[in-house]
């Protein structure tokens, strides 16, 4: 008995062993990093790239980094916060994304469910055949295929958006219909096209819970995980911490100034307003597959999936900036990226071999909130401006050095 016990006690430490080794070393940024990252944030306001700025970097722990640099406000000269709000955009997408893949778990829906299931408008949809650039006329077909809630989550359903896609903007043009009404920019499936979709997802969300989009969103998303800066209406408490968004004219970052109310539609494809830390939040569930502390929102599958190529043979494809003072041609990655449930997924690429690793998750908002996480490397970042247009040459710059330095000092 005594050499019965003797080996399980070896046994067991063996084991133990065996599972610290396995578990990875949490992520590090030295305080040397910590000076360099912030550093780089206000030399980036200096030159004038960004009036002000808030980054964040976590891992599935907490906070490895928190940076702010530049005005809140430039006019009134109001520092930025850390706590800053900021109109995060499509970056609610991702948030849309979870909240319909909580349905696919409690199965209330399938990834391969026609969207007319629940929304019958969807039904017979019709795709463009010819299209002419002038006067906005076109004749259409049936489509191939009805376009199911993947092709919503990744982009593939043949919808547009007015602001990237010409023939969009244009059919917009002197009518009252929304940009998924429109007839679809080529059959579902068939290539990727950044759109509306995901505000497509938000009203199947609705129609399936029961619920307004919003409500569900705070109940069963940002109240669990703490995210109490989330939301699509600031209360007027908060109003003070809400960013001012500017638009570089000629080279020259003209300020607009904040409405003494911010409150946005409800939609699942933008209007969230957040905080770097509340984002942060967010992504630290996603690090640590579907749960955070003592709150459980999706199964670690479900996570996996949503990482995962759903696009096939196609890629992401450079989306034209057919609102040039909105939009830059974008996104990065174009041409050789995947897309997965609501991410954009990184291909591999050794030019590009010191920043994010391949596999990694992102998505941007329009006024250049950025952020991705790298699940190789265990940690995510959020990346939050506010300035127009989206892929502005000095934000991207910006974004692309404070990933680089977050590298070099990620330990």
């Amino acid at each position: 008995m005594k050499s019965l016990g003797r080996w399980l006690v070896v046994a067991s430490a063996l084991l133990l062993g065996h599972v610290h080794a396995a578990a990875p070393a949490r992520p590090l940024i030295a305080a040397a990093g910590k000076i360099a990252l912030s550093q780089y944030l206000s030399t980036a306001v200096d030159r004038g790239d960004v009036p002000g700025i808030v980054t964040l970097v976590v891992d599935r722990d907490g906070v490895l980094y928190e940076g702010a640099a530049g005005k809140l406000d430039v006019a009134h000269h109001v520092d930025m916060p850390a706590n800053a709000l900021f109109r995060i955009a499509s970056m609610t997408k991702p948030i849309t994304s979870v909240a319909v893949m909580m349905l696919l778990e409690a199965g209330k829906l399938g990834l391969d469910d026609p969207v007319s299931r629940y929304l019958p408008e969807f039904e017979s949809r019709q795709v463009i055949s010819t299209f002419n650039t002038t006067d906005g006329t076109y004749q259409s077909r049936p489509a191939k295929r009805p376009i199911t809630i993947r092709h919503l989550m990744a982009h593939t359903s043949g919808l547009g958006y007015a602001f990237s896609n010409p023939t969009v903007a244009r059919l917009l043009l002197g009518t009252q219909k929304s940009e998924p009404e429109l007839p679809l920019l080529h059959d579902p499936g068939n290539r990727w096209t950044y759109s509306a979709s995901t505000r497509v997802l938000g009203q199947v969300v609705e129609k399936i819970s029961g619920q307004p989009l919003d409500v569900f969103l705070r109940t069963r998303i940002f109240e669990p995980l703490k995210m109490a800066d989330t939301s699509y209406v600031v209360s007027p408490e908060k109003l003070s911490r809400v960013i001012t968004v500017h638009r570089r004219m000629d080279g020259t970052l003209v300020e607009q100034p904040n409405a003494p109310t911010q409150q946005a539609p409800v939609r699942g494809d933008g209007g969230l307003y957040s905080t770097a830390a509340d984002y942060g939040t967010f992504l630290r569930m996603l690090l640590n597959s579907g749960s955070l502390q003592t709150t459980k929102l999706l199964r670690e599958k479900s996570v996996r999936m949503m990482g995962e190529n759903q696009i096939g043979t196609i890629v992401v494809e450079e989306q034209p900036a057919a609102d040039p003072e909105r939009t830059r041609p974008f996104p990065l990655g174009a041409g050789r990226d995947k897309f997965g449930l609501g991410f954009q997924i990184a291909a591999r690429d050794e030019r590009y071999a010191t920043l994010r690793s391949p596999g990694s998750l992102s998505w941007a908002g329009i006024n250049n909130t950025h952020f991705w996480i790298d699940p190789n490397r265990h940690i995510a970042v959020v990346v939050l401006m506010q300035v127009l247009p989206f892929y502005d040459d000095a934000c991207i710059r910006t974004l692309r050095g404070f990933e680089e330095l977050v590298y070099r000092h990620l330990g």
